[in-house]
């Protein structure tokens, strides 16, 4: 049954230009002007975050766009209190949508007397008045289990694959796609299916926290155009030693596609001065100026998915219909001719 009230959308701090473009990509969806609701969130002297709508949201299906980036705490409380505001203001139903969907690494107990963060992020934005969950590539697919409302996990893999059609066009024959490890295999293996390309694994093994001690390709890279595929890039130490283990083995070039350019500490310099033609990332978290800077890191744009998205669950139709790339194909279309 179609929806009576109109989406309104609402946008922390944590990324702002992305939920403009998503807020511009509705518009022309929808041939109507979607603008992101009039509010300030703001923080008191002490850090203390205050938020107030301007914009009346009574009956409304609100979205808020805020991915819990860094800093991490900072956003994810921003979402939590505006997630609050609009209950109490008597919002309709409340979606979190969540680009980058932050301590999704600290999904399990790894060792003993360790906290399950990822489950305590998911019962704190319950409790907030989250009533479902709009997010991409989350870390582990099981998280989606951790809440007790609906979760709409998007993947960035047929973003990927429309681009690599684009960009390696006269060289597919030579494409390969690389898992940096054993536990990214699958994510690997469905952007190795997408575009019809073979699978490698870089094995890695670890002697402590931090270090990797060794590093061995499983399958032939010899003159390949290797494209490592993964969800976070933090510090890129993996990814740059993968790069040039890689080269070791005689592939021709490297690139990289990461859904989440966390890029921290040195990540930037690493991956300026490394042998990888190119790193590519999505907008999921807002760029700094050094990642803005650096020559050998593009940037792709997630917002038409997501105002897709966003529109398909304020209609009531589907979304996984946006796992396809001949379903995304027309909403970016423009960008890439394939």
């Amino acid at each position: 049954m179609p929806n009576l009230t109109d989406p309104k959308l609402i946008s922390g701090n944590a990324n702002k230009p992305l939920a403009s473009a998503i807020a511009r990509r509705m518009s022309m969806h929808r041939g109507m002007s979607v603008d992101l609701v009039d509010a300030r969130v703001e923080r008191f002297n002490d850090g203390e975050i205050f938020v107030e709508m301007y914009d009346n949201v009574r009956g409304e299906d609100v979205f808020i766009i805020q991915p819990t980036s860094n800093p991490a705490n900072d956003n994810l409380m921003e979402l939590l209190i505006m997630s609050d505001a609009l209950r109490r203001s008597s919002a309709q139903r409340i979606t979190a949508v969540i680009p980058y969907f932050g301590y999704a690494r600290q999904d399990r107990r790894t060792k003993a007397r360790t906290p399950i963060t990822a489950k305590l992020v998911a019962n704190m934005l319950v409790e907030a008045g989250v009533e479902r969950i709009l997010t991409m590539d989350l870390h582990a697919a099981q998280i989606q289990g951790f809440f007790d409302i609906p979760v709409d996990n998007l993947y960035a893999s047929p973003i990927f694959a429309l681009d690599i059609m684009t960009h390696f066009k006269d060289q597919m024959d030579d494409v390969m796609i690389v898992s940096p490890d054993v536990g990214g295999v699958a994510r690997a293996r469905e952007l190795a299916k997408r575009i019809n390309a073979p699978l490698s694994i870089v094995d890695k093994r670890r002697e402590k926290p931090g270090e990797i001690a060794e590093m061995t390709v499983i399958g032939d890279v010899t003159g390949k155009t290797c494209i490592i595929v993964d969800d976070i890039c933090d510090t890129a130490g993996t990814l740059c030693k993968a790069a040039e283990v890689l080269l070791e083995n005689g592939a021709k070039e490297v690139h990289s596609y990461i859904t989440h350019g966390v890029l921290s500490g040195p990540a930037v310099e690493r991956v300026t001065n490394s042998v990888m033609k190119s790193l590519v990332i999505t907008d999921t978290i807002q760029a700094t100026d050094p990642v803005l800077a650096c020559h050998n890191i593009r940037i792709v744009p997630t917002a038409p998915m997501f105002a897709q998205a966003t529109l398909n669950i304020w209609n009531g139709t589907s979304v996984s219909s946006l796992f396809d790339v001949e379903t995304l194909g027309p909403i970016y279309e423009g960008l890439y001719t394939v």
